[in-house]
């Protein structure tokens, strides 16, 4: 039944009928997720309520954008993307969020919590002023509601005089469980009909913005769902609403249900054996650092599990906070304990962290406080698309005064840089992959804006990496062009921010390159080539071009935007 549907007969079909596609729809999810990777839970909740969208609203002419966006997979199914769907997250194929270039179904690219709602209001907005008459939904999570953005978008629905509807997917978590006045405020709206008139009372908030609030109603009944949403698709006409559901995270796959944090998203290893995950190194030496200081707080954005800080919440977590995703307040948050003496440590994907740019300048750097941002999952991130690839963090950091920016050539680098910060007593960033290696055998005291030689070699090249993944390209690269005999030194540039002048000026080779994971604009490279702007030396940057990275494998990845071992090899050889 599944292979054959499309939004257009889904309308036909019968409630048995749409009960098996529901299962279907799982199922196939289920399958695609444990060969592809991707989010497994969120999407598993979310099936039915999908299929009764599509029955009762007019998709594409209606539109609908999903919050975040990483719950879209049953939509993509049944929007004539079946046969596509086993290419989820590939490279080429489709992607795991909603797209704009991909259909006529996707109205609005998401990738990050909490814009759905402003967005639908601007569609709405373009709508009426363009005279058009169709219906504009958000589906949002609990996890969402926590985000400051949510509230700016209420905040306006009066003065754009509009309609929408949003359908609040409560199911208790973010990726981390959902934490927050907010949350505690929608368990009160959650409980059955002896809590209804305090329920009633309470709902009244929404309607100070400007919509009607109906719920509480049961996502996972598809049923229910139907009839609801074909009465409230009536109400639309005069009234935005506010429709409050409750999901099971993980419906219908029992292991998902009972570990909805663990399988909120299925990552597919690489063949190549990992040592150990950067986050494990940031939880276990930050929880070490700890017990000998008592001024050390973590602090996470609904992540806590995902970045490592597990063991640090169990053991200290009077020092422990996880503010929901508020990137924004949770930087300032660390800003403002660092003024009364802490020593706070931020947590955050890159892809997060640029959400945070005005109070990272103003808040930390401004005030020259000793706040350390810990960047997990910097550089190519992979299959999660334009949204997450940590490529921008370099770029956007380099330009604050005050902030050192460290990058760990490994994950022995990575836990000497921690113990190195805690008694730094200015801005410091530390940004680093993933996934850790390889273990390099040279290592040297921490100083800010010193470097280190990995291999120094004999000839008139010099490469300059910094991060792990960059390093780990450049060391096979000197070594195959050893073989050739073609001498290249190797530098650790492990502070990205201060440059090692010293080094750089003292440099005898003639032929400079530069090897990132970030982009070129602002990236190393970048400083590399203003520091030798006025010199003869001859530089060639191995880093990304000024555009948007999609989806697909780490490695294919780096190496279709020009970071490959290979492409190094080359032009050395070639200027040899």
């Amino acid at each position: 039944m599944l292979d054959n549907i499309s939004s257009q007969q889904i309308k036909k079909m019968t409630l048995p009928q749409l009960s098996t596609l529901c299962e279907e729809a799982r199922q196939k999810i289920i399958a695609t997720v444990f060969k592809n990777g991707g989010h497994l839970s969120s999407n598993l909740g979310m099936v039915e309520l999908t299929v009764a969208l599509h029955y009762v609203f007019d998709f594409p002419e209606d539109k609908i954008v999903f919050d975040v966006g990483h719950q879209c997979y049953t939509h993509k199914l049944i929007s004539d993307r079946f046969d596509k769907f086993e290419t989820i997250r590939k490279k080429d194929g489709i992607s795991g969020f909603p797209k704009r270039e991909e259909s006529p179904y996707d109205c609005y690219n998401t990738g990050h919590a909490g814009t759905s709602i402003s967005a639908c209001l601007g569609i709405a907005k373009a709508r009426d002023i363009e005279k058009k008459d169709y219906n504009v939904i958000a589906v949002i999570g609990d996890g969402s509601f926590n985000n400051g953005l949510i509230y700016e978008a209420f905040n306006s629905l009066r003065l754009l005089n509009t309609r929408i509807l949003v359908i609040l997917n409560d199911n208790g978590m973010s990726i981390s469980p959902t934490v927050g006045s907010m949350h505690e405020y929608l368990e009160i709206l959650s409980k059955d009909d002896q809590q209804k008139q305090k329920r009633d009372r309470h709902a009244k908030i929404f309607e100070r913005f400007g919509f009607e609030y109906d719920g509480v109603y049961d996502g996972n009944n598809l049923s229910e769902m139907i009839d609801k949403l074909t009465e409230i698709k009536q109400r639309l006409k005069t009234e935005s609403i506010i429709l409050h559901i409750v999901t099971k995270k993980g419906k219908g796959y029992e292991f998902c249900e009972e570990n909805p944090e663990a399988t909120h998203g299925i990552s597919i290893t690489s063949s190549d054996k990992v040592s150990v995950e950067y986050s494990e190194v940031l939880g276990k030496t930050l929880t070490e650092c700890a017990q000998k200081d008592n001024k050390i707080v973590a602090v996470t954005a609904a992540m806590t599990t995902s970045l490592g800080l597990g063991e640090f919440f169990e053991t200290y977590p009077e020092r422990a906070i996880d503010v929901g995703i508020c990137e924004e307040h949770a930087t300032i948050l660390c800003a403002a304990m660092a003024t009364q003496g802490l020593k706070p440590y931020y947590a955050v994907y890159s892809t997060f962290l640029q959400r945070s740019y005005d109070e990272i300048v103003v808040d930390i750097c401004s005030q020259n406080l000793p706040v350390t941002l810990c960047i997990d999952r910097a550089g190519v991130s992979g299959s999660d698309g334009e949204t997450h690839q940590g490529v921008f963090d370099l770029s956007f950091l380099t330009s604050i005064p005050n902030l050192t920016i460290a990058v760990p050539k490994d994950i022995n680098e990575f836990r000497e840089m921690l113990k190195f910060s805690t008694s730094f007593n200015a801005p410091l960033a530390i940004r680093y992959p993933r996934e850790g290696k390889h273990i390099f055998k040279v290592s040297s005291q921490i100083v800010p804006g010193t470097w280190e030689v990995l291999k120094d070699g004999a000839g008139k090249f010099a490469i300059i990496a910094c991060g792990e993944r960059a390093i780990t390209l450049s060391l096979i690269a000197c070594q195959t062009l050893e073989n050739e005999g073609i001498g290249v030194k190797l530098i650790n540039a492990r502070f990205v921010k201060p440059l090692d002048i010293d080094l750089l000026n003292n440099l005898k080779e003639q032929n400079i390159v530069t090897v990132e994971d970030n982009m070129l604009i602002g990236g190393l490279g970048a400083l590399i080539n203003n520091h030798f702007c006025s010199s003869c030396k001859v530089i060639k940057n191995f880093a990304y071009d000024d555009k948007f990275i999609t989806h697909g494998s780490i490695d294919n990845l780096m190496k279709e935007h020009g970071v490959s071992c290979s492409a190094i090899i080359d032009y050395i050889k070639n200027e040899n």
